[in-house]
């Protein structure tokens, strides 16, 4: 009788230690594949990384495209929306602005402490790509600057095709950041097919 007891009770034990030990075993890979994903990914903030894990749980339209800054490494899904949800799981395409592919200013947002962290280090004369459908728009970074939210005029109608990009500033404020950091670029010229 002892040792049925003493069996149960280990394999109770065994019950409970294992999926703990293997879950917490998987977290901690999943969370270094992620930041060996990219250069860009060591610089997110720890609370960012987590929930960014607890979206891939949840399923998304696809995405629209990807943006990408090969100098800078970084390299994100561009989803539709600007929710938190969203912003945690990739870019966000802005409400309101020009939809991917069209002329006008497209809007793009995304966290400070996640995806949009490398853009700490762009600089005017960088080429954004906005990958979508097989095709590569490319637009050349003509200003960076900081501005306030409530001035939402970066994000104003234009008749030549603009990206915007919005994060928050500063990028390592610690709480909700009081400014926000523009990157405005312009569409370049599809060179010709020969």
């Amino acid at each position: 009788m002892g040792s049925m007891l003493i069996g149960a009770g280990t394999l109770l034990l065994l019950l409970y230690l294992v999926p703990t030990v293997t879950g917490t075993v998987l977290s901690r890979l999943a969370i270094s594949q992620f930041r060996a994903q990219s250069a860009s990914n060591s610089l997110w903030d720890s609370a960012r990384i987590r929930a960014y894990q607890h979206t891939l749980g949840l399923s998304f339209h696809p995405a629209e495209a990807i943006l990408r800054v090969h100098r800078l490494g970084l390299e994100v899904p561009i989803l539709d929306g600007d929710d938190d949800i969203t912003l945690n799981r990739g870019a966000g395409h802005i409400p309101g602005t020009a939809r991917l592919g069209e002329s006008g200013n497209i809007g793009v947002t995304g966290h400070r402490d996640g995806f949009f962290r490398p853009l700490k280090d762009i600089v005017p004369g960088d080429t954004i790509e906005i990958v979508r459908h097989g095709q590569t728009d490319r637009y050349l970074v003509r200003q960076i600057k900081i501005v306030f939210p409530s001035d939402t005029s970066v994000l104003n109608k234009t008749t030549d095709s603009t990206l915007t990009l919005v994060t928050c500033y500063p990028f390592y404020f610690v709480g909700a950041a009081p400014q926000r950091y523009i990157v405005q670029a312009s569409l370049l010229p599809t060179p010709p097919t020969p």
